[in-house]
């Protein structure tokens, strides 16, 4: 109980023995305590550092207690200070810090990209924008299954921002759902309060914070290479506006994307306009995140209701029948 004014858990006992027992010499608090008479010599030396034995007059010099309310108190305002230090000590850090903030944000221009490189950096840096958002936090998710330790790194950070009663809004591939550990993340996101919606395919990665900061990737072919930050107002004006599009477009997780008057769904819309355009097979599987059988598979469908003979006639074919 009385560890934090210094005194050992031997000490504060034979402490509160000698105040009961003033008389009891080593022998007789050693039974009274429990403790070896070795153990009540150490602890004597140990209250008479502290000052709370002192030598008495009255019995030739033997060690008497000190009484706790000049004893302890004494201790007490002792480590009151200290504290009291500690305390300005950390005020005073937390000023120099704040100062250290305030330099190293002046030194960045708002007009110009930040090079965040490797993939270190840009986690180190989302991870310190996630704990600074005010209001609201935006991404477009390109890829299919989240890697692992992509999630784990996100998952606390996200948690932390949606109990601050920040708003997440995320747009993922169509195709993620085909990865069960994904899946299961995104569910947690829902549940947490989080929004998500998916669409066919997706632009680019991109992270928007409080609608002023925006991080993109150094190379989108090669995301875990760096990124870029970007806090120009204009260029955020038109990198929300893109999100907007995206999230106006997109289906609410759990929900099946609609089918148009054609009977077409956003996925069989986009791999009509992927080939339309003159891409392969493979580069339509790669951009929808799906396999290249499940491509083949849709365009013989959307061939055969659209009574094509070739790819591009289904192209043609689908563009004068509006639906595209």
């Amino acid at each position: 109980m009385l560890q934090l004014l210094g005194l050992s858990a031997h000490a504060e006992t034979v402490y509160r023995t000698t105040l009961q027992y003033p008389d009891h010499g080593v022998a007789a608090l050693s039974k009274d305590t429990g403790l070896t008479e070795a153990e009540i010599r150490a602890a004597f030396d140990e209250l008479a550092a502290l000052a709370l034995l002192k030598p008495s007059d009255q019995f030739g010099g033997r060690l008497r207690p000190v009484s706790p309310e000049v004893g302890l108190s004494t201790l007490l305002a002792s480590t009151e200070a200290e504290l009291a230090g500690r305390q300005a000590q950390v005020e005073t850090t937390r000023a120099a810090i704040a100062a250290i903030a305030a330099e190293h944000r002046s030194n960045r221009l708002s007009d110009s990209a930040i090079r965040l490189q490797g993939l270190d950096a840009v986690r180190a840096r989302l991870e310190e924008l996630q704990r600074t958002t005010e209001f609201e936090c935006l991404s477009l998710n390109p890829g299919g299954a989240h890697r692992p330790d992509a999630r784990s790194a996100a998952t606390p950070l996200n948690e932390q921002a949606l109990r601050r009663g920040v708003t997440i809004r995320a747009v993922c591939r169509e195709s993620f759902r085909n990865d069960p550990d994904t899946l299961a993340y995104a569910h947690w996101l829902i549940e947490h309060g989080g929004e998500l919606r998916t669409v066919p395919t997706v632009p680019i990665q991109m992270v928007i914070v409080d609608r002023r900061i925006a991080i993109l990737p150094l190379d989108p072919s090669a995301p875990r290479s760096g990124a870029l930050e970007i806090q120009s107002p204009g260029v955020m004006a038109a990198l929300c506006a893109l999100f907007e599009q995206c999230w106006a477009t997109g289906t609410s997780f759990g929900e099946q994307p609609p089918a148009d008057d054609n009977g077409c769904t956003p996925v069989e819309r986009t791999l009509l306009r992927i080939i339309a355009s003159g891409d392969t097979d493979e580069s339509a599987a790669r951009k929808l995140g799906v396999s290249l059988r499940t491509v083949r598979r849709m365009m013989s469908h959307l061939m055969e209701r659209l009574e094509a003979a070739s790819r591009f006639q289904a192209g043609v074919n689908a563009a004068r029948r509006g639906w595209l």
